[in-house]
């Protein structure tokens, strides 16, 4: 029971906003393939192979994230007490989960055609090369934003077995939100960061962190209405969009970098985010 525990807290299975900000991006590529395939009963299947992988690849990640920053999480309160820098569980243990949620992931991966394959693999690229951004860069969030949404793009190719100019424009919207609600998250360890050498865009714009979350949010918004200004007008479409860019204002205004306990609020209230955007897509393919 000990070890399920220290397990648990290995993946942050039992914090599940980090799989559900890693599954949203997969659901919207997802719902707006189906816009065109229509294909229901396959759409439904890869939600949820999605949603498996969207776990899977994010328990697998956090371990990874843990063992390369060990001796940083002893340094920082919030990080402290993590199993591997505790010492609770040792690296070579925490690899071999690496090693097994990665190959379950794979098996998962397998399902799609060749196209969503060949992405699915060169995501591991990103995913392992994330932890290192920290050390050698302020834009540790933005390489997140690519890391993180990659997923979009493999939900179309999964359901129309290609790439589009209009899911690229998507996934870099998606960027720009990542690139938002990571910098408010990243505003909890801006003291600590600083005084052990990491890098975050919370720390490079840390007078001004307000201005730079509320464009990257602008950014999000402004190309999503571009996308998507053909279906803008009184439907439900509208309105649950006008959900998402509330859910972005609200945050905006409420979050201080000075509160930690706001950034996690605020932080956390993208997985709603990403469910009315979800709900959003979805209703214009009916």
């Amino acid at each position: 029971m000990n070890h399920l525990k220290i397990l648990v807290n290995l993946t942050r299975i039992n914090k599940p906003i980090g799989f559900m900000l890693l599954f949203w991006p997969c659901s919207w590529g997802l719902a707006y393939a189906n816009k065109f395939l229509k294909n229901d009963s396959l759409f439904i299947y890869y939600i949820i192979l999605f949603f498996l992988g969207s776990v899977l690849m994010r328990s697998a990640g956090c371990i990874f994230n843990d063992i390369i920053d060990k001796d940083f999480d002893k340094k920082v309160k919030r990080t402290k007490l993590r199993p591997i820098a505790s010492g609770k569980i040792s690296v070579t243990n925490s690899m071999f989960y690496v090693v097994l949620f990665c190959f379950l992931a794979f098996l998962i991966l397998i399902q799609f055609n060749f196209l969503t394959i060949i992405l699915g693999m060169s995501s591991m690229i990103l995913a392992f090369a994330y932890p290192f951004m920290k050390r050698i860069t302020y834009w540790p969030q933005l390489f997140l934003g690519l890391t993180f949404n990659w997923g979009l793009i493999m939900g179309w190719s999964a359901m129309n077995n290609g790439i589009s100019h209009e899911i690229l424009i998507l996934y870099m919207s998606a960027i720009f939100w990542t690139l938002g609600y990571d910098t408010i998250y990243g505003a909890q360890d801006m003291s600590d960061d600083e005084i052990i050498g990491l890098k975050s865009t919370a720390i490079k714009f840390k007078k001004n962190i307000k201005l730079f979350v509320s464009i990257s949010y602008f950014l999000t918004v402004i190309s999503m209405i571009y996308l998507f200004r053909n279906y803008i007008g009184l439907n439900i479409f509208s309105i649950l969009l006008s959900f998402f860019i509330f859910t972005l204002f609200y945050q905006c205004v409420k979050f201080n970098e000075r509160k930690s306990e706001t950034c996690l609020k605020m932080f956390k209230l993208n997985n709603f985010s990403g469910f009315f955007l979800f709900l959003s897509i979805l209703s214009i393919s009916y």
